[in-house]
């Protein structure tokens, strides 16, 4: 299943948030994508977000794929994560207007991951968890050029896919999160941080995985 790409502007907290949406049509499901930290160059268009959004959409899901504030034509500055969680659930909200009260997915890639455990916690203390995380290279404890990331807690059927050759979120400190949690991890042997050639690998290990 494909989805044309359509590009919108949707009001947030801090102005203009800039939207990637891939509707299959009839869609059987939300999925909200988070792509990499915005001051390193991390933006929607980013591989593996497109790869994870391109796999939802295979699935039956309608895709929504926002910039972080300050990155494309989004308005406002990058606030750590805070702002980005707000900014979420706007999008959120945006694509429940368009595609009805659906069972939404969270992806997201390395810093996207990092806000898609804080939407998840907010999405559960308001009463409609989300159906499931993905988190890929998901930021967690101490990163070089960047800070220490507080991950929250996840749900124990969360996806966490990581390379065993990530050399910007050391596989020990995601094992370091998940241990406390009982959460499973995929780890993708020789896999780099941004999934070099390993891109399918992703696609596979989420398709095999989703609960139909």
């Amino acid at each position: 299943m494909r989805a044309p790409e359509e590009k919108i502007l949707i009001d947030g907290p801090a102005g203009k948030i800039e939207v990637i949406v891939e509707n299959p049509g009839a869609p059987r499901g939300i999925a909200l994508v988070g792509h990499p930290h915005p001051l390193f160059g991390g933006a929607n268009t980013n591989k593996v977000a497109h790869s994870l959004a391109r796999t939802f959409v295979a699935l039956g899901y309608a895709a929504f794929r926002p910039n972080f504030r300050g990155v494309g034509n989004s308005d406002g500055a990058h606030d750590e994560g805070g702002g980005e969680t707000e900014d979420m659930l706007a999008v959120l909200a945006e694509a429940k207007r368009r595609c009805g009260d659906l069972p939404v997915a969270l992806a997201g890639f390395s810093f996207g991951a990092f806000v898609q455990t804080r939407v998840a916690r907010r999405l559960a203390e308001a009463g409609h968890p989300a159906q499931r995380l993905v988190l890929v290279g998901t930021a967690a404890g101490f990163v070089e050029g960047t800070r220490s990331y507080d991950t929250e807690a996840v749900p124990g059927d969360t996806l966490v896919i990581h390379g065993s050759a990530d050399e910007t979120v050391p596989l020990a400190n995601v094992l370091k999160w998940a241990e406390p949690l009982d959460l499973p991890v995929i780890v993708v042997p020789g896999a780099d941080h941004f999934f070099h050639r390993r891109l399918h690998l992703i696609r596979d290990i989420v398709t095999r995985n989703w609960r139909h």
